[in-house]
């Protein structure tokens, strides 16, 4: 699944459920203000950050109101720093203060993911590994945050549970073996990538004569992962390694030589960063 052919959909059904939970029937305290009123705007950041997610602010303001003009000053994956302006916008009053929380929301969450994504792919950027997130997302923002993930310099895992087969421990009992598993993959979806999670060496081998595609190491220590990169030799099957993955220890699991690292963190334990949006003369 590519994930820049379905974003656009995405993003306008991510504004449209974010506006419904927030401004329901109508933005009472708006109504305060009267509908001739035009005033001019500038979103400013807080923090230092890596910046993401102009596509769903501007959607949220044409969602809004389509007489919103936003002129930006970065792109996503732009560095910021404390109390730079990222955007300035005009239009009617009452629909800059609809469009406020929703806009912002979306900026802090996509910055927050990207900067912490960034963070790790620098970590190890002088080493030939793929830092990749996960699953792991807030309910409804799966593609947003995977977006955020790539504007941070990661990559994305699967999307969902519909575009690669990610055979786990209850899988393997439910299927009876790896090797059964994997046969059943095969049959089901042919040409789909088949990956399989192993929580020991003759797992490993196991997986590896059944042809996995890509094998996940659950909680090997380095020391393990060294021995299952020796082991997997020339094979052509990529290693991933999973688990109890953290900021300090990602690179010591990089140099073992493991092609990929999974990391929950980069979009479950994300600070969304701190936006102010602020009217001006």
């Amino acid at each position: 699944m590519n994930l820049d052919q379905i974003l656009p959909e995405a993003i306008a059904a991510n504004v449209q459920a974010a506006l419904k939970e927030d401004v329901g029937d109508g933005d009472l305290s708006a109504g305060l203000v009267a509908p001739t009123s035009w005033a001019r705007a500038r979103v400013i950041t807080r923090d230092d950050a890596l910046f993401c997610g102009r596509a769903w602010a501007d959607e949220t303001c044409r969602q809004v109101d389509p007489a919103l003009k936003l002129d930006w000053q970065v792109q996503d994956g732009d560095r910021v720093s404390a109390n730079q302006t990222l955007v300035e916008l005009e239009g009617p009053a009452a629909s800059l203060l609809t469009a406020e929380r929703t806009m912002l929301n979306f900026l802090q969450l996509l910055s927050g993911t990207a900067t912490i994504a960034r963070a790790y792919a620098d970590q190890v950027a002088d080493l030939p590994v793929t830092i990749l997130d996960t699953r792991k997302t807030i309910p409804g923002q799966r593609l947003a945050q995977k977006y955020a993930v790539r504007c941070g310099g990661c990559q994305n895992h699967r999307i969902g549970l519909y575009d690669a087969f990610l055979i786990k421990e209850n899988h393997i009992a439910a299927a009876g073996s790896i090797t059964r598993a994997v046969e059943q993959a095969r049959a089901l979806a042919p040409g789909k990538t088949v990956e399989v999670e192993v929580e020991s060496m003759d797992q490993l081998r196991e997986a590896m004569a059944s042809k996995a595609d890509i094998i996940m190491l659950d909680n090997f220590t380095p020391n393990a992962m060294r021995d299952a990169m020796q082991t997997v030799g020339g094979s052509g099957i990529k290693i991933e390694a999973s688990g109890g993955v953290s900021f300090e220890s990602l690179r010591t699991i990089a140099e073992t030589g493991v092609d990929y690292i999974s990391v929950g963190e980069l979009t479950k334990q994300v600070r969304p960063i701190d936006l102010s949006m602020r009217f001006i003369d």
